[in-house]
């Protein structure tokens, strides 16, 4: 059942791809901080600054996070669907032009010259290491895209992008959960109350793992690795987006767990967005918000630019490509 109160769908889905470039933009010059350290230096929410920049970044620059999320945008809406070589092809256009920041494992994937379909396959098998966060970080704007299959179809959606970079099923696994909960928010339902759903739908070895931090009395400081990894990170976003009730509290949540701040608070604001809205998020925070893209010339997308691909990604028929 929908919840008549909640905004409309389409915004909603404008939410999760804003909502998700403001987390990483705001999360940015705290990367791998202490706890706290968001509110320490912001402590009375509303009163403005908080898109600050430092540590390389220029106030509301969006990072890795959300230049990977708009080239899968833009390839899902330039080939009607999921074309997994064009993507690729994509993020390794993008690699090779030197981003001031990429995954260690994602850029060996696109930097080993290996085919799009055996690249990350390979790179996990020599260094059985791919449950980064890397492939959720990106997921809000096919979780938008996909979200017209169903649990099922948006969940093998996720999964094949995810493949892409991360030979871990594991990353997989995380990302399909993502699809399905934004899926669930933008119907109108809620996410948290389909978490049980959706872990029904995880491949079993990996549904332990899952289910202990995506429970409703798992807290951050419980997780036993970095939430650099895939699933203390959405345990992370899930927990923040279950302990609040508006989009900001729960970035700013999100943005206190220290650590890999930029992709924890990008993943809570996909999730938060697709609860509340892109009305919640707020104008403070879209304003500086810019997202530029190495290797495709002068680019730079606004928040209006990233509503534009939402709106499209939200109101066209998904396919998932051959």
């Amino acid at each position: 059942m929908t919840d008549p109160r909640r905004p409309p769908r389409i915004e909603r889905a404008v939410g999760a791809v804003v909502g998700s470039a403001v987390g990483d933009a705001l999360g940015a010059p705290f990367e791998f901080g202490p706890e706290g350290a968001f509110s320490a230096r912001f402590p009375r929410p509303g009163r403005g600054g908080e898109m600050c920049g430092g540590g390389g970044w220029d106030p509301g620059e969006a990072t890795d996070d959300t230049q990977m999320a708009v080239l899968v945008a833009e390839s899902l809406l330039e080939h009607d669907g999921l074309e997994p070589s064009d993507v690729f092809r994509r993020f390794r256009r993008w690699a090779a032009a030197g981003p001031k920041d990429i995954g260690l494992q994602t850029e060996a994937v696109l930097a080993s010259g290996e085919p799009w379909d055996t690249a990350a396959a390979l790179h996990f098998r020599h260094s059985q290491r791919a449950a980064g966060n890397g492939a959720l970080m990106r997921a809000a704007p096919s979780a938008v895209r996909f979200a017209c299959l169903g649990r099922d179809g948006t969940m093998d959606a996720a999964r094949r992008l995810a493949a892409l970079t991360h030979g871990d099923q594991a990353a997989w696994e995380g990302t399909a959960v993502f699809h399905e909960l934004v899926r669930v928010a933008l119907d109108g339902g809620d996410p948290l109350a389909a978490v049980a759903d959706a872990l029904r739908a995880v491949h079993p070895d990996h549904r332990e793992r899952y289910s202990v931090v995506l429970a409703p009395d798992w807290h951050p400081d419980l997780a036993t690795e970095f939430n650099g990894a895939v699933w203390p990170c959405l345990g992370s976003a899930v927990w923040a987006l279950r302990t609040t009730s508006t989009y900001e509290e729960a970035v700013r949540a999100a943005l206190d767990l220290g650590g890999d701040t930029d992709t924890v608070a990008a993943v809570t604001g996909g999730l938060a967005g697709a609860v509340h809205g892109i009305g919640a998020v707020p104008e403070r925070w879209t304003g500086p918000l810019h997202v530029p893209l190495p290797g495709y010339g002068d680019r730079v997308l606004r928040a209006a630019d990233l509503a534009e691909l939402a709106v499209r990604l939200a109101g066209r028929p998904a396919a998932t490509g051959p």
